[in-house]
């Protein structure tokens, strides 16, 4: 069977106030009986035969990023980024479900204790350090920011020089790869908290697309390593320590279920930080193998936003508008294509969907 290109109608259920509603919780026994009858009416056939294997990742669509209500909502400019952008993704999935193959949602995944978290660390006085700052390596060795001590027993074996050397060893690593400087956030996507959870409009939309077209509801955790952050799906910032022994390591199935689609369609949160690596890393990779792979890869531009943080003023503290911009015209410069969630697939360049 060839794979299905038209535009299909939204499902009934389908309520897009719901894109902003941070309770908003989908019932999946009811979804299932939906997606047989949605399934036979629009005549969608399942996944498994498929002929072209178009692979739609998310990455990070989680209430603590797409509310207002989140710990680090990602409002973008318009102070409605991440709302419109989960509104948007779900639309895309319901009229393109006949041709998404797979969808993978990633999920960013910490404790109470993390190396970009504030609670990790402690100042000269002892105090916590707060969020929205950056820690160098020269803060560490002046003293202004250490390791807190509570950490050791459970972290290290209680080997606070230990602890001490891995740090300022990993806030060289990163200033090294010239990539980021270690950066507090705010504590989000915790395990077992409501935040931690993808949004519910996205959830209904990729649960309706598994029970429609017979496919699993895939999903990749990310970041429970307390000692490296994790931006990006397919590696950890830092993979080693300063002893010379492993700290992580990359995600290559993964990579390799990336690469081995016919083409991979990008969106989520955020396009300065975890979209944005998660795009290099891939990018890496495909460059390392063969650089013409890039033109396999779409690139969501209304289904995500970059990173602000306003200053109570009516500004911003911090705006990472530019970072995003710049770095999806690296993509595009590299072969990758620059798409919207409403230009019909038929549409799309390159993309030769049988």
């Amino acid at each position: 069977m060839k794979t299905q290109v038209k535009a299909l109608p939204l499902p009934r259920f389908y309520d897009a106030a719901h894109a902003g509603q941070f309770g908003y919780n989908p019932d999946a026994g009811k979804l299932q009986v939906e997606a047989q009858g949605w399934r036979a009416a629009n005549d969608v056939s399942m996944s498994a035969t498929d002929t072209f294997n178009l692979h739609l990742l998310l990455i990070d669509v989680q209430k603590d990023f797409c509310f207002p209500e989140g710990s680090l909502y990602v409002a973008g400019r318009s102070g409605r980024g991440a709302v419109d952008d989960s509104r948007r993704i779900a639309e895309f999935i319901y009229r393109n479900l006949g041709a998404l193959t797979n969808v993978t949602a990633t999920l960013d995944t910490h404790f109470a204790y993390q190396i970009f978290f504030p609670s990790f660390w402690v100042d000269q006085d002892d105090q916590p350090l707060t969020p929205y700052r950056e820690v160098t390596r020269e803060q560490i060795e002046r003293g202004q920011a250490r390791p807190n001590p509570a950490m050791a027993k459970w972290l290290c074996g209680g080997n606070y020089p230990w602890l001490l050397k891995q740090v300022k060893y990993y806030c060289e690593e990163l200033e090294r790869a010239g990539k980021y400087t270690l950066y507090l956030w705010p504590p989000h996507c915790l395990l077992g908290s409501d935040g931690h959870a993808l949004a519910g409009v996205v959830q209904e939309a990729r649960l309706f697309h598994s029970f429609a077209r017979g496919v699993q509801s895939w999903a990749e955790v990310k970041g429970g390593n307390p000692l490296t952050e994790n931006y990006s799906v397919l590696r950890p910032e830092v993979l080693g320590r300063h002893d010379g022994q492993p700290l992580a390591q990359r995600n290559t199935q993964f990579l390799k279920t990336l690469l081995t689609a016919d083409a991979v369609v990008i969106a989520g949160q955020a396009a300065s930080h975890c979209v944005k690596s998660s795009i290099d890393d891939l990018l890496g990779e495909i460059v390392a193998q063969d650089a013409a792979l890039a033109r396999k890869v779409y690139l969501l531009t209304d289904c995500m936003s970059a990173v602000t943080v306003p200053d109570g003023k009516g500004g911003f503290a911090a705006d990472f508008t530019p970072q995003a911009e710049a770095s999806l015209q690296r993509f595009a410069d590299a072969g990758m294509h620059l798409v919207k969630s409403t230009d019909p697939l038929a549409s799309w360049p390159d993309l030769r969907i049988a």
